[in-house]
C-alpha cells in the first residue's frame, strides 16, 4: 500500500520534463526498447522502492527483479532492474534515483543512529519531528521507519502536542493541559513541550502522558528525572528530550533513563545514499 499521494508524484515527473525532454526526443527512436539498472554504490538500508514501483508503472516500464523496502544493501547491489522504452526511461531516471537516494539516505543514518544509541541504552526510541521536506512528510517518516526509527506524529491530528508558543497564548502549562483534556478525544495523547524543571513537576501532575524536556542539556535532563522519581512521578509520564540532539552529541542523551530522543537531523541532514542508473 502507497502512503503518498496518487498524483503527486507522477506531478513531480512532468514538472520535471516540461513540454517535452527535448535532448532524448531528438536523440532517440520511439520504439526503441531498453534494460536498465539501479546499482547501489554505497552500503545502507533501501527505502523509496515503493515509489519506483509506481513510477514504472505509470510510464509502463516492466520491472524485471528488485530489493524491498528496509533491506541491507551493499555498494555493487542491484536492486532494480527493469525494461521499457529507452525514451521512458531516460525520462524518468533522474526522479527515480532522487527518491531512491534520498529516502534510502534518512533509512541509513536513523539505522546507524539507532544501532549506536542501542548499544547504550537498548529500550531508548530514536523518534523524527516534523522538520521534514513540504509534500514529502509522509515518505522521509516511512523512511525513518524503515530505519528502525518512531515516526512521531505524522500529522497534526495524531496527537496533542503543546508547544512553547501554545502556553504562550494560552497562559501557563496546567491550563493547556486542561483544556486539552476537556476538548480533545480520549484516544488521543496529550504531549507537552517544558523548559524547565518546574514545569515538568507540573505537567506530570497534572496528567501529561508525555513530557518533551526541550532544548535542556543532560545535567538538567538528569536533575529533572531525579526530582519526577523523588515525588513519585516519573512512572506516569513518557520522557522524550529534543533539541540540539546530534551525531556528536546524542551518546550523553541516550545514558539518560528517558524513553525517546528526538531530532530533526535524522530527516533535514541526511545525505542522499549514492545510486546509479546503467543502461544494458
Amino acid at each position: 500500500m502507497t502512503i503518498f499521494s496518487d498524483n503527486r508524484i507522477i506531478e513531480n515527473i512532468y514538472d520535471d520534463i516540461g513540454f517535452e525532454d527535448i535532448t532524448t526526443n531528438s536523440l532517440i527512436e520511439d520504439n526503441k526498447w531498453a534494460q536498465a539498472e539501479i546499482i547501489c554504490k554505497d552500503n545502507g538500508i533501501l527505502a523509496g522502492m515503493d515509489v519506483a514501483h509506481y513510477i514504472l508503472k505509470e510510464f509502463n516500464l516492466n520491472m524485471v527483479s528488485s530489493y524491498l523496502d528496509g533491506d541491507e544493501i551493499h555498494k555493487g547491489d542491484i536492486i532494480l532492474e527493469f525494461e521499457g522504452k529507452a525514451k521512458d526511461i531516460l525520462m524518468t531516471e533522474r526522479t527515480i534515483l532522487n527518491y531512491l537516494m534520498h529516502l534510502s539516505g534518512i533509512a541509513t543514518l536513523v539505522h546507524n543512529t539507532c544501532e549506536k544509541v542501542h548499544e547504550i541504552n537498548p529500550d531508548v526510541r530514536i523518534a523524527c519531528t516534523r522538520k521534514t521536506t513540504p509534500g514529502l512528510q509522509k515518505l522521509e517518516k516511512k523512511a525513518v521507519e524503515l530505519g528502525g526509527g518512531d515516526a512521531h506524529r505524522f500529522k497534526l491530528d495524531d496527537c496533542v502536542l503543546i508547544k512553547d508558543n501554545h502556553i504562550q497564548v494560552v497562559g501557563s502549562v496546567i491550563e493547556a493541559i486542561d483544556r486539552a483534556k476537556a476538548n480533545v478525544s480520549f484516544t488521543k495523547k496529550i504531549e507537552i513541550e517544558v523548559e524547565n524543571l518546574d514545569d515538568a513537576v507540573k505537567a506530570s501532575m497534572f496528567g501529561a502522558d508525555i513530557i518533551m524536556l526541550d532544548n535542556m542539556n543532560p545535567e538538567e535532563i538528569k536533575k529533572v528525572l531525579d526530582t519526577l522519581k523523588k515525588r513519585r512521578l516519573r512512572e506516569n509520564v513518557i520522557i522524550e528530550v529534543s533539541g540540539g540532539i546530534n551525531p556528536d552529541n546524542i551518546n550523553e542523551y541516550a545514558a539518560l533513563d528517558v524513553n525517546v530522543i528526538s531530532s530533526g537531523f535524522i530527516t533535514n541532514s541526511a545525505k542522499s545514499l549514492d545510486m546509479g542508473l546503467d543502461l544494458l
